[in-house]
Parts: C-alpha cells; sequence; structure tokens
C-alpha cells in the first residue's frame, strides 16, 4: 500500500522505494531491469537492518502509525458475517468499542476491541479510541451474549488509555474496569485477547484478561505511556525515550516477563504497509489458539486462567 504518512526512520526505505518506483515507469523505454533489481535487494536488506534494530521509542512510534490496520480492519479481513451488536443496555452505544459475532476459520466467535479513527472527524467519532463506560459495559455484555451460546470471545487491544473526562468518572470508570476484570475472571468460555496497537493502562486491561494472550511484533503495552511517565519523573515530555526504555514495554519484553504468551509475527516494515497480510497472519495464529483452548475442559478454564494470573510479576528472592 501507498504510504501518505512514515516514520522519521523510515525516510531511508521510502526513499529508495519512490525511487525504484519512477524507475519502472522509464523501463518501458530504457532496459534497467538490473538496476531496479540491485535496488530491491538494497532496499529489502535496508528495511531488515532498520526493523531489527528499532529502539522501544520507535515501536512505540509504529503501534500508533496512523495507517496501522485498527480493529474493524482486522475484522472485516479475517472473518466472516460479521454482525456488530450496539449498547450497554444502560446508557449508550460507546463507538470506541466495536463487537459482535463473526466466523473465522469456520467457527462462530465473539470479537471486539476498541476503534480508532482515521481523520479528524471519525477519531472524535470513535473519541480517539478511548472507551468511557458504556463501552466496557457494552464489552461485558457482549461476552456474556457468547457466554450463553458457549461461543469463545477474541479482544483486540488498541488503545491510549480509557477516557480520562469527568462524565467518565461520573459514569464510574473505575467500576466499569474493574466489574470486567471480575467477570472476565469467571467466564465459562475461552477468551483470547490480542494486543494490535497500542496497550495503554487500565484503558486496555478492560478487555484484556484473556486464557491466551498474544501480541503484534510491533506494540507497546504498559501500565503508563512513556510521554506520562517521562511527564510525572522528569517533569517533562523530553524524555521520552528514556521512559520507552525502562517500561519495558515491548512485545519481546512482555513475552520475557511472561505477560504475553506469543508474539505475532508483522509484515516486513509493519503491519501498516500490508494490511492484507497482516491479518492473514493474525487469523492464522488466531485459529491455532482457538483450536488450543478450545480443547481445555471447562471445569479446568478458570482454574489455568486465574493460575496463569497469579503466576504473572511472582518471584523469589
Amino acid at each position: 500500500m501507498a504510504l501518505q504518512n512514515y516514520l522519521d526512520f523510515e525516510k531511508p526505505i521510502i526513499d529508495l522505494e519512490q525511487k525504484i518506483e519512477e524507475m519502472r515507469k522509464m523501463s518501458d523505454k530504457l532496459d534497467i531491469s538490473n538496476e531496479i533489481n540491485k535496488l530491491e535487494i538494497k532496499v529489502n536488506q535496508l528495511r531488515k537492518d532498520i526493523f531489527e534494530q528499532l529502539t522501544p521509542w520507535q515501536i512505540v512510534q509504529l503501534a500508533r502509525h496512523p495507517e496501522r490496520p485498527y480493529t474493524l480492519d482486522y475484522i472485516y479481513l479475517m472473518t466472516e458475517n460479521f454482525t456488530e451488536l450496539h449498547g450497554d443496555r444502560h446508557y449508550g452505544d460507546d463507538k470506541a468499542i466495536v463487537g459482535g459475532f463473526a466466523t473465522i476459520g469456520g467457527k462462530t466467535v465473539m470479537i471486539l476491541g476498541q476503534q480508532k479513527g482515521r481523520d479528524t472527524k471519525s477519531n472524535i467519532y470513535r473519541n480517539f479510541g478511548m472507551p468511557n463506560p458504556e463501552g466496557y459495559r457494552k464489552a461485558l455484555r457482549l461476552m456474556k451474549l457468547a457466554e450463553k451460546f458457549n461461543k469463545p470471545v477474541i479482544t483486540l487491544i488498541d488503545t491510549p488509555g480509557a477516557f480520562p473526562g469527568i462524565e467518565a468518572e461520573e459514569r464510574g470508570q473505575a467500576e466499569a474496569i474493574a466489574r470486567n476484570l471480575f467477570e472476565m475472571s469467571k467466564l465459562q468460555v475461552p477468551i483470547i485477547t490480542v494486543i494490535i496497537g497500542e496497550g495503554a493502562s487500565g484503558g486496555a486491561l478492560g478487555i484484556g484478561l484473556g486464557d491466551r494472550i498474544l501480541m503484534l511484533q510491533y506494540c507497546w503495552y504498559s501500565v503508563i505511556s512513556p510521554e506520562s511517565c517521562s511527564s510525572i519523573l522528569w517533569r517533562s515530555w523530553d524524555f521520552k525515550e528514556q521512559a520507552a526504555d525502562a517500561l519495558k514495554l515491548t512485545s519481546k519484553d512482555m513475552l520475557k516477563h511472561k505477560i504475553i504468551d506469543r508474539i505475532i509475527d508483522e509484515p516486513i516494515g509493519g503491519a501498516h504497509r500490508n494490511h492484507q497480510e497482516a491479518a492473514e497472519i493474525l487469523k492464522k495464529a488466531l485459529v491455532e489458539e482457538i483450536e488450543t483452548v478450545g480443547k481445555i475442559k471447562k471445569d479446568k478454564l478458570l482454574d489455568s486462567r486465574i493460575r496463569k494470573f497469579g503466576e504473572m510479576g511472582y518471584w523469589k528472592d
């Protein structure tokens, strides 16, 4: 896909790709196929070198890339028969959380997640992917519905955090997130959680308790964003790169500390460069995970889930 936005560290790659594109336009008149092939080899090696050495802050930037696939992109690319369900049956329909029944790999699942917008208008409509309490209550209603029909739940996490506005607090933001954690811990169907972009704070955790937790390669997952951490510790956002290093928020860090169970590779250059390929890779992983958790007996499912989270952060001195 043609990128309209690119990050600073992507610029050498983009420059070479543009040069290749210009040469291809000239290839009708000149025989420059060898030169094009050499440049293609060079750009592939450059891309590999750059993406093997990304810093935590650069990974944070990739996770926020405006052309990265969002929840609905993945749903429409990797599932069939998606039927979106609306409303929390208490207050309203939060557009920052989307979900409904769908078919993936021939099996019916309940799939839901946070949804960001692509431009100013859609970002306002989606509240920049920051759910209000009614969003978390809608998510819980859908998960309970999945439990009623004995269908697995898939949650896709991509949020800068739960909405911190006064009206959200008035409607019980903290209670809604806490209630989700409580109810998800004892949900009688398998839960598979995937961090597909930003996994920030309680806003991510509100739909993040699962039997299997997966994370796309270039995402971040942390109790706080690097900018906010920097502003607290250094009274300035200027130290966000140091904060990103200290927070250990990358997928490799999460796997090392057993917060997640599996890293899902992204297309070379990041998911934003090829939505279709990214969705195919994720779909394959989800089909495998559904098969795996589906083998766990129902009377063992909750014990396994509670044990999984109970072991996080445990160590012996």
